[in-house]
């Protein structure tokens, strides 16, 4: 069975696709906008783990959306969450698709997807909707990683990434200037998988 993964080259979805791997034809998908190059940084990760790679094109007028959207919350949450579900719906209605799957888990406040979405998505495109972490909290996700994976961790700003958050960053600095993304995005921590342990 074809599954197709949305994937970033982070830890979560890194280790979403191995614990796909023992069911499934894993295949990791990085979905973009085409306005950075930075889905390179999934490939790069998906080669090292071994896994089949592609790139699904999103419409920029979500992304312009989910910038705006940002700009006037003053935090990244629904922008985030308003390309997820975008991405997830780009990616099941792939015809050659039995089921699409993310790394969210247990404990994110964003991206998620709510019983009666994934239900939707299911219905809609005739598609398993998979999300392997769902049940697993942050500290048994660091765990399993750690014990998984080759990472690297640091400021987001500067570990190599290909989630929503580059891109979505330049279309927000392009629209209302470099100082809005310093308002919208918080410091935090990013990882990227550089290959198995």
């Amino acid at each position: 069975m074809e599954l197709a993964l949305l994937y970033s080259g982070g830890k979560d979805s890194s280790l979403a696709a191995l614990l796909l791997d023992s069911f499934y034809d894993v295949r990791l998908v990085t979905a973009h906008f085409g306005v950075t190059d930075d889905w390179q940084h999934a490939e790069h990760a998906a080669d090292a783990l071994g896994y089949p790679f592609e790139t699904v094109d999103l419409d920029l007028d979500v992304a312009t959306e989910a910038a705006d959207r940002m700009r006037s919350d003053g935090y990244p949450r629904n922008g985030i969450q308003r390309v997820h579900e975008h991405a997830l719906e780009v990616v099941a209605a792939d015809a050659d698709v039995t089921a699409v799957a993310d790394g969210t888990r247990r404990d994110d406040r964003v991206p998620s997807v709510s019983r009666a979405q994934a239900q939707s998505l299911e219905d809609r495109h005739g598609v398993d909707y998979l999300s392997p972490l769902s049940g697993f909290g942050r500290g048994a996700v660091d765990r399993l990683v750690e014990a998984s994976f080759e990472l690297e961790s640091g400021p987001s700003e500067s570990v190599p990434k290909a989630d929503y958050e580059g891109e979505l960053r330049a279309v927000l600095a392009e629209r209302h200037g470099e100082r809005a993304v310093e308002e919208v995005f918080p410091d935090h921590t990013q990882t990227y998988v550089r290959g198995l342990k």
